[in-house]
């Protein structure tokens, strides 16, 4: 029998992680929380809750935390890329934490903690009455964990801002999310409510450059600027944190993400992408779908997206409508219509590319995107075909205004 022996430790030692979660604690602001907050059952044992760097899963953490605990000393909050973990294990510091009391633990950023996924297995199986929850900021690490955790915890996924997130966050309006399949019902009545009160237009066009990331507020006017350094970091920390890849296979990366910001929406030719990156087909499938699952691509397949049959993408996208505007030269309407309503619709819908339209959601409606003067031309006669249409307030029959689906969540 295997037994592991726990360096002696006492509340000095983790006096440190104390202060950081308790100012953290203090700055956190509970007037506006994300859509997730309340979709989470925070009474599962162990909750994970994965989405791209920036888009707020820190904030939801202390949100939690802070309505939920009066007594702080029964709780500890801490990112497992502090410093603090050089010298100090996590097994010796959850050890020290339950024999002491604490038995609500919550972990930030555990890709960059070496075999978290089998601690995580661990404490579960082996502290009967200890509650995790714990986030990930690159997407792509909690997916491809070796350990299965899948039987023990409750996973969620965090997106970007919504537009109706939007509106609310900046205090414009509170307006309820809408499914898919009532929008596709009631959106002349949905929009004409919303209309009636804001210059919903005018917010829509504000949102595509800077709503997305939550942290545009604090940015300012260096919000762009911020959006690219947060995206090399994740190409330069997050990726190779969860992949043994290469510097050379980083560069290469970086290169392929930036050919496609200059050139998106990208039908690709991944044989003339290969030669470009001097790379192989496989290699270069695998860096789309890593960019892809680190939240920085958006591929558009003719059928649903399987991470372990690397299939060409028929199109694509960049994730979202700021990082066109944050990397890419070109920041035509018409392409961030398209990225808009990938990022908004992909999130709650299985996307693929059809025939004839731009867009399949759940392998049963068609859209369209386009301008206020876009007709059903390509689309005529087809079934559940419907346009999804920039310029517009409001809409009747089966043409819907494309902001209206930054509303489904």
């Amino acid at each position: 029998m295997k037994y592991v022996i726990y360096a002696i430790m006492d509340y000095e030692d983790i006096q440190p992680l104390v202060n950081t979660f308790h100012r953290k604690l203090a700055a956190t602001d509970l007037r506006f929380k994300r859509y997730l907050y309340d979709c989470v059952n925070w009474n599962v044992r162990l909750i994970g809750i994965k989405g791209a760097r920036g888009v707020g899963k820190t904030t939801l953490l202390l949100q939690h935390i802070k309505e939920t605990f009066t007594r702080l000393e029964n709780v500890l909050y801490v990112s497992l890329d502090n410093m603090w973990f050089n010298n100090h294990s996590l097994e010796e510091l959850v050890e020290f934490l339950y024999t002491h009391g604490v038995v609500n633990v919550y972990f930030d950023e555990v890709h960059k903690y070496k075999n978290w996924t089998q601690l995580l297995k661990n404490f579960y199986d082996s502290y009967p009455d200890l509650n995790i929850v714990y986030t990930g900021s690159a997407m792509l690490a909690i997916d491809n964990s070796k350990t299965d955790l899948s039987r023990r915890q409750s996973l969620y996924t965090l997106n970007g801002l919504s537009f109706r997130e939007y509106l609310e966050y900046e205090e414009v309006a509170t307006i309820p999310a809408i499914t898919l399949e009532k929008l596709l019902d009631v959106h002349t009545g949905y929009a004409m409510e919303v209309a009636s009160k804001i210059k919903v237009l005018k917010y829509f066009d504000e949102y595509l450059s800077k709503g997305y990331y939550p942290y545009y507020k604090e940015a300012g006017d260096d919000y762009l600027m911020r959006v690219a350094e947060v995206t090399q970091l994740v190409i330069d920390s997050d990726i190779p944190a969860v992949e043994d890849i290469t510097y050379t296979t980083i560069q290469k990366i970086k290169k392929l993400l930036m050919v496609i910001a200059e050139n998106v929406p990208l039908e690709p030719n991944i044989n003339k992408l290969s030669a470009e990156l001097e790379s192989t087909r496989d290699q270069t499938l695998k860096m789309l779908y890593l960019l892809d699952r680190a939240a920085l691509l958006y591929l558009l397949t003719d059928k649903a997206k399987d991470y372990k049959h690397l299939t060409g993408p028929k199109k694509v996208y960049l994730n979202n409508a700021n990082l066109m505007h944050a990397l890419s030269g070109r920041t035509s309407e018409g392409t961030l219509r398209e990225t808009f309503f990938a990022n908004q619709m992909g999130a709650g819908s299985t996307l693929t590319m059809p025939r004839q339209g731009d867009f399949m959601a759940d392998g049963k409606y068609l859209f369209e995107v386009g301008g206020s003067r876009k007709t059903f031309n390509q689309i005529a006669n087809l079934p559940n075909s419907y346009l999804a249409l920039d310029d517009i307030e409001t809409g009747s029959g089966n043409r819907i205004p494309l902001w209206t689906f930054g509303c489904l969540y």
